[in-house]
């Protein structure tokens, strides 16, 4: 019988279905013979069959797997495969491929090791990538956990940069305080639904379908609603949520720059992947969970515009306002509960993130010099002038991210408010739009600074000259990179095309 079994499961093991996982870890593996086997003059190669890499499984995914095995379970129900995974497979490709450019361009100003980044960006991606289709507990906490020890090492990456290695320190004891927090949930969770006293509807109370059917059966547990609690809490580590968001400003400052983009946006959609998997779960006890992320969502919307406000530093002010985004987009997991709608505006409002962020970390990536943990709103005086191709791919990201018409951030914005509105949350939306508006002070002091002249004490004879800030110049590949982000912010402003129809919205 036991043999019969194995047979069984090992029948249901569809590796096609992974079959770009598979594609990206091998690609990493790849790039590690290649250190050993290139001579050492040689290896600068290397990051470049990283991202041919990617863009050639990418172009594999386009054509073949965006339908396979939709709205079906794999590998004895520990993955489904559904609309929004594929979208978020594709999302986290695209997401590895910029930060792979964007790494080229920081490295290079490093005496670090290199090929170690690019292996460990595709190895944290191929995890996110199984993450997005999770429909276990086992799936996601292991996929989780690999994202986030792959992040340990990303953050403090610079050793020789004492912020990068404190940077590491905070990731790293939050981190594990969250990743504790998540498992005693889902621990809690899994006694509960195991348990014979309560009538359990399966054995294996950690898939998500059985655990579903269970809450839905016994709604008023006391144990159940603590798990889910818990669960929630772990989750919003991930996308920087209050009252977990602490770690999110020193963390985004110590970062080598590449990383942080990383962190703001793959990081994020990762979590969020999750909590649009975990409403479904928990939707027997759906006051509770809206309860929990109401009040998350207003005091993360609030908070984060209000602690962007006083910054100088541009690292920490564009981690502070990802914290309010993560607030919209809990707005959007708020009204996904209530209006199916919400799903796509939630992906295409991440899509616009994506777009808006690689502009403006592009432009951070060639503003900053070796210590790039120090990034002043001063280093980007006159950028516009001097560098009119930054200045320009600067002010479209960060008017993107303030959702300034016609920008996709904007359109962004608005598919998830009008969601929000669909679902009747007035206070909610009424909140965003106040945070909207704070958010364009900050936002526009950055652009004022890189676009129009700035007063400067005058220098006499004798003082030392004002240092110009550290600018590199613009490689082809980032300059694609930067030119196609900053376009596509523009294009989908006008017309959101068959990526709408993908998601939904049209």
């Amino acid at each position: 019988m036991s043999i019969e079994l194995l047979q069984q499961a090992a029948a249901d093991n569809q590796w096609i279905a992974i079959g770009p996982e598979l594609m990206v870890g091998c690609l990493a593996l790849l790039l590690l013979i290649l250190e050993i086997v290139l001579p050492k003059a040689r290896h600068e190669i290397i990051p470049s069959v990283a991202i041919a890499g990617l863009l050639g499984i990418i172009t594999a995914f386009v054509i073949n797997y965006h339908t396979v095995f939709l709205g079906q379970t794999t590998f004895n129900g520990l993955l489904r495969h559904s609309g929004t995974g594929q979208f978020l497979r594709l999302f986290f490709l695209l997401a590895a491929t910029g930060v792979s450019v964007l790494g080229m361009v920081a490295l290079k100003r490093q005496r670090m090791p290199k090929v170690e980044f690019f292996a460990i960006t595709l190895v944290v991606s191929a995890a996110m990538m199984l993450l997005a289709q999770a429909n276990h507990f086992v799936m996601l906490f292991v996929a989780l956990e690999t994202i986030t020890v792959g992040f340990y090492i990303l953050v403090s990456y610079t050793r020789s940069n004492p912020l990068s290695l404190e940077a590491g320190l905070k990731y790293l004891i939050m981190g594990a305080l969250s990743s504790g927090i998540l498992l005693f949930g889902i621990a809690l969770l899994y006694g509960v639904a195991g348990s014979p006293a309560l009538q359990a509807t399966s054995a294996d109370s950690m898939n998500f379908d059985a655990l579903r059917v269970f809450l839905y059966a016994n709604p008023d547990n006391v144990v159940a609603a603590v798990g889910i609690v818990l669960v929630l809490s772990g989750v919003a580590f991930k996308i920087g949520a209050v009252p977990f968001q602490i770690w999110i400003p020193d963390v985004y400052q110590g970062a080598p720059t590449p990383v942080s983009a990383f962190l703001a946006i793959a990081s994020k959609a990762a979590g969020f992947a999750i909590l649009l998997t975990l409403v479904t779960v928990f939707d027997g006890y759906q006051s509770l969970v809206v309860g929990v992320l109401t009040i998350m969502a207003i005091a993360t919307i609030l908070f984060g515009n209000l602690a962007a406000l006083t910054q100088h530093n541009v690292k920490r002010l564009i981690g502070l306002s990802g914290v309010s985004h993560a607030g919209y987009l809990l707005i959007g997991v708020i009204a996904a509960i209530h209006v199916p709608f919400a799903v796509g505006a939630i992906c295409f409002y991440l899509f616009a993130y994506m777009l808006a962020s690689f502009a403006v970390f592009g432009v951070m990536t060639h503003v900053s010099g070796p210590d790039d943990a120090d990034q002043d709103l001063d280093y980007y005086t006159d950028l516009a002038k001097t560098h009119p191709f930054l200045g320009v791919v600067l002010g479209v990201g960060l008017g993107s991210l303030a959702g300034i018409p016609p920008l996709a951030g904007f359109m962004g914005k608005l598919l998830v408010f009008l969601a929000a509105f669909e679902a009747g949350l007035y206070a909610l939306l009424g909140v965003a739009i106040v945070g909207v508006v704070i958010s364009i002070y900050y936002y526009f002091g950055w652009i004022k600074a890189a676009f129009f002249p700035q007063w400067r004490p005058p220098v006499f004879e004798g003082d030392d000259p004002i240092p110009e800030p550290p600018r590199q110049v613009v490689s082809t590949s980032a300059g694609i990179l930067l030119a196609t982000v900053a376009l596509a912010s523009v294009f989908l402003g006008f017309y959101q095309g068959p990526l709408g129809a993908w998601l939904g919205l049209s």
